[in-house]
């Protein structure tokens, strides 16, 4: 039985949460560590030294030997697997990189698991999709992406449904909430650019689903604690153009309007190929959970653009400011 958001019981612990040094991974990290001090793990590459703290352990997931160890030390009951490089250029240039951070690890970790009964989240992409179709994916359209991040993303989802059955695999979008650096999020990009008065140009054509995780925490914290299997669209109910995301944060953040560039990702040039509208239909998990797990992003109707100068419209009482951003694009203020 699913409960409401707000009615969770707790997931099953100790609980390790690989790659935390993405967005997704580093909320929920620190949401459960914070819920659960003591309970909870976070696994972050070995080279990555800056991000460190209570709970952080540096390993690398195709390192058999010290993931082995780690789960012989904690014995965990469940993992919310948010590991991946998701770094599109970086993919395209080293492929090798790109499967072994993102397949190699995950068959690592079910090697290591075995068939111990370890409750098991694993997060995927929209970006398994190319976008040339309508958007509106459902679970059950073909991938085809257009990257090698994709690419790789598809034979872990493969491989975890074939090696795991009664794991969860969430296929995300794009989610919204703060980085350990300033930087490995949308916003962050985004925001650090204007903060610095430099230009950021984004594309009209390329439609996301954004989430806030503070949403998608919940979520987590539902589907660990339940035995909902197979794979799950995870995106939000509001679709977004990356143009429209960029406009958004230059109003919010009362940025110079001027530093936003848009054009056609025709002319982003061919490195590294861009994916168009990929909006997920998350339909299957609304009718699984009973309920709609996702506020939209941003959840202020004020605060989505509506035509394609609106970011340079400041109006009486809507000013802008960083903190203004803080508080209702990196965190929900319905919850």
């Amino acid at each position: 039985m699913i409960l409401p958001t707000g009615h969770e019981p707790d997931p099953p612990l100790p609980l390790l949460v690989t790659g935390i040094a993405g967005v997704a991974g580093y909320n929920a990290f620190r949401y459960f560590h914070k819920r659960h001090p003591g309970k909870v793990i976070g696994l972050r590459q070995v080279n990555n030294w800056p991000l460190r703290g209570k709970g952080v352990v540096a390993c690398n997931l195709e390192d058999r030997e010290v993931l082995a160890d780690l789960f012989d030390r904690y014995q965990f009951a469940a993992v919310l697997n948010c590991a991946g490089n998701c770094a599109l250029k970086s993919c395209e240039l080293d492929e090798a990189l790109a499967w072994r951070t993102n397949v190699y690890g995950l068959q690592t970790m079910l090697d290591v698991l075995s068939s111990n009964p370890v409750r098991m989240i694993h997060l995927s992409i929209d970006l398994v999709f190319s976008g040339a179709d309508r958007g509106d994916y459902t679970e059950a359209d073909v991938p085809d992406p257009v990257t090698v991040y994709g690419k790789t993303m598809v034979a872990a989802e493969r491989l975890l449904l074939s090696a795991r059955p009664d794991a969860c695999i969430l296929r995300i979008s794009l989610p919204m909430g703060i980085s350990f650096n300033g930087h490995a999020g949308a916003i962050d990009w985004i925001q650090s650019r204007f903060k610095k008065s430099k230009p950021a140009t984004l594309y009209f054509d390329e439609i996301r689903t954004p989430t806030y995780t503070d949403c998608l925490n919940q979520l987590f914290r539902t589907l660990l604690a339940a035995d909902l299997s197979g794979l799950y669209h995870a995106g939000g109910p509001r679709q977004l153009s990356l143009y429209q995301i960029a406009q958004v944060i230059s109003r919010v953040g009362g940025y110079d309007p001027n530093h936003l560039m848009g054009c056609p990702r025709v002319n982003a040039g061919p490195m590294p190929p861009r994916a168009g509208n990929v909006s997920l239909d998350s339909g299957k998990l609304r009718k699984a959970l009973g309920y709609e797990p996702f506020d939209p992003w941003p959840v202020d109707e004020a605060f989505v653009p509506t035509h394609d100068q609106w970011h340079r419209e400041r109006p009486a009482g809507q000013p802008g400011s960083p903190d203004l951003l803080a508080g209702i694009l990196y965190r929900n203020p319905a919850r």
